[in-house]
């Protein structure tokens, strides 16, 4: 006696066959990769690493973590998103906002303690990973339709306000100080007079050269290129001797991967946070893959 497909089992294979592959997208494009492409890729690759490496530095400094915490979450979001993702353009790894709203409100919770901090933000990370798993799995992505516009607008530019205080003393050279957005505007105003000129003047020319390389030069690594400029000039001159702060030699490889320490009172404080991380990562993210599938003409 024999065994005869029915409809049923085919329609089920293949929806068990798409269902399989929009999970793992490596699946759905590596049938079709062509071999001419991989060195273009290679040097886009390339580029994202050398632009991405000291951005990633310059993030983890925002959410109060050491340089070397940006470097690993770059690194793990671009393998993941590479694994996981769909879109073909979009790059994963930490962004302003996410990384000064981190930073904000684990120093509240960690009061003075480094090694608090970073079990903090390393158990937030935890858990904003369990929420996109939670998220992916009963296919929540369509309520990042119902968010306002306007709110995203508004938090983003009040983000935009205070990452711009927290960087002011280091253009300046101050050390700067208070514990909310007034109070470090008139601490920084009271330090104005002990700016470093030397500081400010390397700053403004690198603020410059950024501006008219956007206004010029659209699409280019400007950015890119001031990194490796100012990293030669500081090599090759006496000015780290004129209060430059550096970040100096990174540790090498990966950390040990271990569970952080949990207290209930993180939890608790951990869980609004992460899921106000996973709201502005995901409408980030999907909007700006939404606007690049568009402009490539992919879904």
């Amino acid at each position: 006696m024999t065994h005869e497909n029915s409809p049923t089992d085919s329609l089920s294979d293949g929806d068990s066959a798409r269902g399989w592959r929009a999970a793992f997208p490596p699946a759905q494009w590596l049938r079709s990769y062509q071999p001419r492409w991989l060195a273009n890729d290679a040097i886009a690759g390339i580029t994202l690493a050398a632009y991405g490496i000291p951005v990633s530095l310059a993030y983890a400094s925002l959410a109060g973590l050491p340089p070397q915490y940006g470097v690993y979450c770059y690194l793990i979001g671009g393998l993941f998103y590479a694994l996981f993702g769909s879109s073909r353009q979009l790059a994963i790894g930490p962004t302003s906002a996410i990384s000064m709203l981190v930073g904000v409100t684990v120093a509240g919770m960690a009061g003075d303690d480094p090694a608090r901090f970073a079990s903090i933000a390393a158990l937030t990370a935890v858990v904003i990973a369990a929420m996109c798993a939670l998220a992916w799995l009963l296919r929540l992505s369509s309520l990042v339709n119902f968010i306002s516009e306007t709110i995203l607008l508004g938090f983003k530019a009040g983000a935009a306000l205070t990452i711009a205080l927290t960087q002011l003393p280091k253009l300046f050279g101050v050390q700067g100080g208070g514990h909310n957005f007034f109070e470090s505007l008139f601490a920084l105003g009271g330090q104005l007079p002990d700016t470093n000129l030397a500081v400010l003047g390397f700053g403004l020319v690198a603020l410059i050269v950024l501006l008219l390389g956007e206004k010029f030069l659209p699409g280019r690594p400007v950015a890119l290129v001031v990194v490796i400029a100012s990293i030669v000039v500081l090599s090759v001159t006496s000015l780290a001797d004129a209060g430059f702060k550096v970040v100096g030699a990174l540790p090498q490889g990966l950390p040990e991967l271990k569970l952080p320490g949990l207290r209930v009172v993180d939890v608790d404080g951990v869980i609004p946070l992460a899921f106000a991380c996973l709201l502005l990562a995901y409408v980030e993210s999907v909007s700006a893959a939404r606007a690049l599938a568009q402009q490539n003409g992919y879904e």
